[in-house]
């Protein structure tokens, strides 16, 4: 048996924790007094949950797991939760004389080249190295031919 039982459904799991973590961090800008501090950290959470969700989505097929992509996924979610937990908690230090991190502040060195970069590099060598065991079969492909006959045989559709 595969983890989680079928990777769509975990899928679509996080895509509605992340939707509803965001969107009570946007609403909670509408609250008396603006936004409370603790509202950003529904965005350190839903942001990876969102993106993570929607890999899986991707690359889930009905009762298989994600598989060898469990590792992979958890990375990019550790990335982003931690790249944007790090900004969000590094002072704002924006003076002529900070200290940059390769040409840049040090949190937008985080957001660029942790959030932005990292993930770039990691998911298309991921995609790579399981090509073949993701992609369709001959079988796949054969079902898929065979709904379009029959698609193509069934007499139209009045409405």
């Amino acid at each position: 048996m595969t983890w989680p039982p079928d990777a769509r459904g975990g899928g679509l799991a996080a895509i509605v924790l992340s939707t509803a973590l965001i969107g009570g961090a946007y609403a909670s800008a509408f609250l008396p007094g603006g936004a409370p501090p603790w509202s950003v950290w529904g965005f350190v959470l839903g942001i990876p949950c969102m993106v993570v969700g929607l890999l899986a989505l991707g690359t889930g097929r009905r009762g298989r797991g994600i598989g060898r992509l469990l590792l992979p996924f958890a990375f990019v979610w550790l990335v982003l939760g931690l790249g944007f937990g790090l900004a969000l908690l590094l002072p704002a230090t924006d003076a002529p004389g900070t200290t940059l991190w390769l040409g840049l502040p040090p949190r937008a060195a985080i957001v660029l080249y942790g959030i932005g970069f990292t993930p770039v590099l990691v998911l298309p060598l991921v995609y790579a190295l399981t090509f073949r065991d993701l992609t369709l079969t001959e079988a796949d492909l054969e079902r898929v031919r065979a709904a379009a006959r029959a698609r193509a045989q069934a007499p139209p559709n009045p409405s």
